[in-house]
């Protein structure tokens, strides 16, 4: 039977063809130099109710900002200034299809190019941490895709500067902001599952096959995968205060499109159980070896992907949390599982970016903070510690919950 390997950048892809429509592409638009598009002029859409505009900078065109970008461009809050990639033809091409001003080629020559407020960061996990430190030290504001850094250490580093240079740090994932994510904290709060004892989560599959950094130093399943369902879990429960871990691989070698045959050296498979300070016990599974019958669709994976019980009842979601198709709770009082909130009011798992925008150009907060980015920084690194070393780890970073839904 063939290898069902997931193209992941196929799935992605997929909604550039929506997210085109959505942007107002300049069918006619051509480049005049390295660094600008002409394209004819667009609509004048300034005037005293106009709400201000975050000029945005987006640095990463492969197959994620083929999600980003779309949204960014139909954001009231976002003025797209400029793209950039290694390859910048990609840089070029988006440019183009999103009518982009100004491409580069490196993030130096962007930073040093036409101004912007925000930096969005959409390169290689093994990218994050220099590019966010540079522009922060160039006085950008960011929004970084996970993870924000490689290390608790280095991240709470990238804040302090962000600090002194009077600029703020996000990063994804945006779980938190969805109604399920809602629904299911307050459902939490307000005692309807009884004593909280365990939840679980799962995610994965069987791995991208389009780019190698997934499976080198600093990728792994659990920065890209298990990040969400961590988000989710500490979330709802809390910030966790030690956990246990078994992470290892599974399929030593990987065929990656245009490169051959790598060698994995970060896991592929992981096991992570956390203790929270309620007491609470939350298991989170992630990997790419999970088969799915239905590959890596969102709307097609309608099993509970998380479970939370307690004393007096029980829940579950509905679909991934990346994008949620409902919550299903059970209780003492009414013991069949009802279904709520299936609705997702706009949510996609694309939308921290813009949401970032508005917070800047309005005040508005948005409900997830870097602290809590970092809290799950550091649960990726202790789960690793725990694998080499057999021991339970002690977890030292928190953030400010419960998060206020």
């Amino acid at each position: 039977m063939k290898d069902q390997q997931l193209d992941r950048r196929k799935f992605l892809e997929r909604g550039l063809e929506i997210g085109t429509a959505l942007s107002v592409v300049g069918a006619t638009a051509k480049i005049t130099s390295s660094n600008a598009v002409a394209e004819e002029p667009s609509p004048d859409r300034s005037g005293p109710d106009s709400p201000r505009k975050t000029r945005v900078g987006v640095i990463g065109c492969g197959s994620v900002s083929h999600r980003y970008l779309p949204h960014l461009a139909a954001c009231p809050f976002a003025e797209l200034v400029s793209t950039c990639d290694i390859i910048e033809d990609r840089a070029i091409s988006q440019a183009q299809a999103h009518r982009v001003p100004h491409h580069y080629p490196n993030v130096q020559q962007m930073l040093a190019g036409a101004d912007f407020d925000l930096l969005v960061n959409l390169t290689d996990m093994q990218e994050h941490e220099h590019i966010n430190r540079e522009a922060i030290a160039a006085g950008k504001h960011v929004w970084s895709e996970k993870p924000i850094a490689n290390s608790l250490a280095a991240g709470q580093e990238l804040l302090q500067q962000a600090k002194l240079q009077k600029v703020r740090v996000w990063g994804a994932p945006v779980v938190v902001s969805s109604p399920q994510f809602a629904a299911m904290s307050r459902i939490l709060q307000q005692g309807k599952l009884g004593r909280v004892a365990a939840a679980h989560a799962d995610y994965g599959h069987t791995g991208p096959s389009w780019s190698s950094f997934f499976y080198e130093k600093g990728g792994g399943s659990l920065p890209d995968l298990g990040v969400y369902n961590l988000t989710t879990l500490t979330g709802l429960l809390g910030p966790a205060k030690s956990l246990v871990a078994m992470v290892n691989v599974i399929t030593p070698t990987r065929i990656i499109d245009g490169k051959g045959e790598i060698r994995v050296t970060e896991e592929d498979n992981a096991m992570v159980v956390l203790e929270h300070a309620n007491g609470t016990l939350s298991h989170v599974q992630s990997g790419f070896n999970y088969f799915n019958p239905h590959g890596h669709e969102g709307r097609a994976e309608t099993r509970h992907t998380i479970s939370i019980v307690g004393t007096e009842g029980s829940m579950g979601l509905v679909g991934y949390d990346w994008e949620p198709l409902g919550v299903d709770i059970a209780t003492v009082d009414n013991p069949h599982y009802q279904r709520q909130c299936e609705d997702a009011s706009g949510y996609v798992w694309q939308q921290g970016a813009s949401l970032v925008d508005e917070c800047l150009a309005t005040g508005k907060e948005p409900l997830f903070t870097p602290e809590h980015a970092l809290h799950v920084v550091e649960i990726i690194c202790a789960a690793r510690e725990s694998q080499s070393t057999g021991r339970r780890i002690p977890l030292t970073s928190t953030f400010r919950w419960p998060i206020a839904t």
